[in-house]
């Protein structure tokens, strides 16, 4: 059964690549579960998305819900997080995608409490862990996100994964069709991929062209934010708003996902703030998974046709 899954994703893979679909469009859905997704409001979001613009950037990728709904010719994708971007890159190499999915079903095999805190205890030594091959990390960074509790990621100040395990008996680490599809995706498009500083990544935003930011969200108490050792403060925050207002200057069509608190409204003001209903289901306390209520904010209306 593993041996035909692994199958089915080249022979899906080709399928997309030679494009014998004809004109039927296959696309995307996140390969991880990750704080702060936003493939339950993917809808909503489409409804503010510009009808037509150049090349598509987004600095907080994550598990790409947004860019995978688009797909659009002309990207770049962003994370600080290097482990989840060794992912991105790990599936677009087609020799490192094969192994990395081996690695997958070798990890599915062995799976168990025992083994999952010997995966995830790796990165404790730090020269060892940056020998490890890149799609045997890709594929450890998977496989911890779908085994560890409530598929939440999470480092230390020592940037180390520090998730418990998740109490399941077994694990599915991936769909192949699903893969194949991002793999072809990634290949067949011009497709940027980095992990470097939000600011870094939009450098080339040009007019024209379409920024999404969804970083870590501000709160008005604590919240999880520890995608990386540093996190998201305000600081970061406030230095998120000036880059946009530098973006909506340069003639970008610019869109901001955030919760809706206090300082979000006041700092994003003077642009289109739409509030919207999300639904929260990462948090270690379950009482608090459920509603909430977040902001959409634009420097256009109209989708794009106008701008501010």
């Amino acid at each position: 059964m593993v041996i035909c899954r692994l199958l089915f994703i080249f022979v899906l893979k080709y399928y997309v690549i030679k494009g014998l679909g004809g004109n039927i469009m296959l696309k995307g859905k996140p390969f991880v579960k990750w704080a702060g997704g936003k493939r339950q409001i993917v809808d909503k979001l489409k409804e503010f998305v510009p009808d037509n613009f150049n090349t598509y950037f987004e600095p907080f990728v994550g598990g790409g819900a947004l860019l995978f709904e688009l797909s659009p010719r002309n990207a770049v994708i962003n994370d600080y997080n290097k482990e989840l971007m060794n992912v991105y890159a790990c599936i677009k190499d087609a020799v490192k995608f094969e192994k990395m999915c081996r690695e997958l079903n070798n990890h599915e095999t062995k799976h168990s409490e025992e083994y999952y805190y010997k995966i995830r205890n790796l990165d404790r030594d730090k020269d060892k862990f940056n020998q490890i091959a890149d799609y045997k990390r890709a594929a450890r960074t998977i496989y911890l996100n779908k085994a560890c509790f409530n598929g939440l990621y999470r480092v230390n100040h020592k940037n180390e994964f520090n998730v418990p395990f998740g109490k399941k008996e077994k694990v599915n680490t991936y769909e192949g069709q699903n893969l194949g599809i991002i793999c072809g995706y990634l290949n067949y498009n011009n497709v940027k991929i980095l992990s470097t500083d939000f600011a870094e990544a939009v450098k080339d935003a040009q007019k024209g062209d379409f920024v999404y930011f969804d970083p870590p969200y501000d709160s008005d108490t604590s919240a999880f934010n520890s995608y990386t050792e540093d996190g998201f403060d305000k600081k970061e925050q406030l230095r998120l708003f000036e880059l946009f207002k530098e973006l909506d200057k340069r003639g970008c069509y610019v869109m901001l996902s955030n919760h809706n608190t206090q300082l979000i409204n006041d700092l994003y003001k003077d642009f289109h703030i739409h509030v919207i209903e999300a639904k929260r289901n990462i948090n270690s306390n379950g009482k608090k998974r459920g509603k909430v209520e977040d902001v959409i904010i634009t420097n256009y209306e109209n989708h794009g046709n106008s701008s501010c």
